[in-house]
């Protein structure tokens, strides 16, 4: 069986997506499984044992021209199977092109009839794997129905990777003795990020508290907010801030996460990558982001904080494009979020001794 599983959107999507293929391998242990997904997510499925080719949607293959080629060369794969996760319309046609007799994808009036199964969202979870992961367990079952509810995302980091971001720490004077923390500074867009003003306020209980070193995750193109982050914390919380160390491409961001006891700030994809390595995380989200959806398998290890949680009378407004984002953040106040945030880090120091 050849198959074809389409995701393309954001790391986090393409990461969390990436368990089709574990549960696809287990069923179908000789199937030729291909994932169509967009360049610049390539690394977080890099290594990945479970896919065997990895097909990359150029922004050229936006082109109607190049659209069409494109499509001729995947119909030229010979597909058995697609699943549509991103179930778009562009993808929709990617899929009704293909030729596979069965092409699964979500439910949508506009799309419906160009697959052979498609599934509505699920209103109930059945787990703590949460709705992001649960709704694409459910597209398998247009294959088969003897595949797990849950699993978990996993990142694959080669040694090379891991020994060099060790050595890197070391070289810039992280110490082994106190707790190494990576820091979510920046969402993927300003709805997606928690005040740097009220961040900062947060890191400096952190140290306070724990003595911890810090690492910040963030692209050159940002420095001017991590500036800003560092000025506002105290004298004290700067000297365990490690500015100079940040990952230059994703892979060596992950590779320097992998040494860290935990990820704490902004939901997205550096949540997402810490949680595939097994790294535990303290996520806050944007009050636009459902928690429901992307709270994977919250535990004391993985905890997430959300202004809904405490304040849900601010969500009567159903439609999330209506929120005043920037006003909800700004009663996201740190008092609200500490208190969990030390049962979280107090967790930690029992896990690690």
């Amino acid at each position: 069986m050849k198959i074809l599983i389409i995701q393309q959107k954001m790391i986090g999507d393409v990461l969390t997506t990436s368990i089709l293929f574990e549960a696809l391998r287990r069923e179908y242990p000789e199937a030729e499984l291909h994932y169509l997904i967009y360049p610049h997510t390539r690394a977080v499925v890099e290594n990945n044992p479970y896919i065997d080719k990895l097909i990359l949607f150029e922004d050229s293959d936006k082109n109607p021209l190049n659209f069409i080629s494109f499509l001729q060369k995947i119909k030229k794969e010979k597909y058995e199977a697609v699943i549509d996760v991103y179930s778009k319309i562009g993808t929709a046609l990617i899929s009704a092109y293909s030729g596979a007799k069965t092409r699964i994808s979500y439910h949508k009036w506009y799309t419906r009839f160009l697959y052979s199964n498609t599934f509505n969202y699920k209103t109930r979870l059945e787990s703590s794997a949460g709705f992001a992961i649960e709704n694409r367990m459910l597209l398998l079952q247009g294959i088969s129905f003897n595949f797990p509810v849950e699993l978990k995302p996993k990142i694959y980091l080669e040694k090379a990777e891991i020994l060099s971001s060790g050595k890197r720490l070391e070289k810039s004077g992280v110490s082994r003795e106190k707790p190494l923390y990576m820091i979510s500074v920046m969402g993927s867009s300003k709805n997606k990020t928690y005040p740097l003003e009220y961040l900062a306020v947060l890191l400096d209980q952190i140290v306070e508290k724990t003595q911890a070193q810090l690492l910040f995750n963030y692209i050159p193109s940002q420095s001017g907010e991590i500036l800003r982050l560092y000025s506002r914390c105290k004298p004290l919380t700067q000297k365990h801030i490690f500015r100079e160390i940040f990952g230059e491409s994703l892979r060596e961001f992950m590779a320097l996460t992998y040494h860290c006891d935990s990820l704490i700030g902004n939901e997205g994809g550096a949540i997402n990558m810490a949680k595939a390595l097994n790294i535990p995380t303290f996520s806050i989200f944007s009050p636009k982001i459902s928690k429901d959806a992307w709270s994977l398998y919250e535990d004391e290890t993985n905890v997430a904080v959300h202004l809904k949680d405490y304040l849900p009378k601010s969500f009567e407004e159903k439609n999330t494009r209506k929120l005043d984002i920037p006003g909800l953040y700004e009663i996201f106040s740190p008092e609200l979020i500490w208190p969990k945030l030390v049962e979280f880090l107090e967790n930690l120091s029992i896990k690690n001794g």
